[in-house]
């Protein structure tokens, strides 16, 4: 028997993100059983697990990119289970960085404000304080190909955070940077948690989840562990650890 929901009901929490029953299958494959999860606004929380545990899987749901076969989604306590992306109020850092290559670095991060055709005064104010946030100022008329893949992470970030979400979902954000770009990417989330964003970091690296302050260990498809440190958003010091979604 599963064991009893960890959280309370929605409407009585301030939980940034409320997963309660969530299942997904592709084809005659189960990827996710009967997921619960709670995640605390301002938060750095870290999905962790080998390839095929299901931690992508359960980030493209939250995040509005599939469709659950079971279960709610809530987001600030709205139920948003079956809600376009674009009407969550979150962003995704993919792990490719999906920069356009034709355009620059400005032009890549201004272009979701375009599609709200703000006027362009508000969107290059809006770009070049985003840019400063990222240290990338600099840059802002280079092309991704001329960028490092440091650089090209720190583009994609910013634009993410561009649309001022409060949720910023990241997948794998350091997996293709070495250790010293990664821990620098790392501390740039940990800024943005503290201005009040809720990050969720996708990862198989756990260098990376021992350096955040919640880290949820995922196998096959259900949550085995989830361990929270006793301080907030930085290196853990002291963990507790509980198990769940027990079989």
């Amino acid at each position: 028997m599963r064991n009893p929901p960890i959280f309370e009901t929605p409407t009585m929490t301030k939980h940034a993100i409320t997963v309660q029953g969530l299942s997904k299958s592709f084809g005659p494959t189960q990827v996710l059983h009967d997921v619960d999860l709670n995640i605390e606004e301002g938060q750095v929380t870290c999905l962790i697990g080998p390839s095929g545990c299901g931690k992508t899987t359960l980030l493209r749901l939250i995040s509005g990119f599939e469709t659950p076969d079971t279960g709610s989604i809530y987001i600030k306590n709205k139920n948003v289970t079956h809600h376009l992306p674009t009407e969550r109020n979150v962003n995704m850092v993919f792990q490719s960085y999906a920069l356009f290559p034709h355009m620059t670095v400005f032009e890549n991060i201004a272009f979701g404000l375009e599609c709200k055709k703000l006027a362009k005064g508000v969107i290059a104010e809006t770009v070049i304080r985003t840019l400063e946030r990222v240290q990338l100022s600099h840059l802002m008329d280079r092309k991704p190909q001329q960028l490092s893949g440091g650089q090209q992470q720190r583009v994609a970030i910013a634009r993410a955070i561009v649309n001022n979400p409060k949720i910023v979902f990241a997948d794998e954000p350091t997996g293709n940077l070495d250790s010293h770009t990664g821990e620098a990417i790392l501390n740039l989330f940990r800024e943005l948690a503290e201005s009040g964003r809720t990050i969720v970091i996708v990862t198989h690296d756990n260098t990376i989840a021992a350096r955040l302050p919640r880290r949820i260990e995922m196998c096959d498809g259900r949550i085995r562990h989830d361990v929270e440190s006793l301080v907030s958003n930085t290196t853990p010091l002291v963990a507790v650890s509980k198990e769940v979604n027990a079989l």
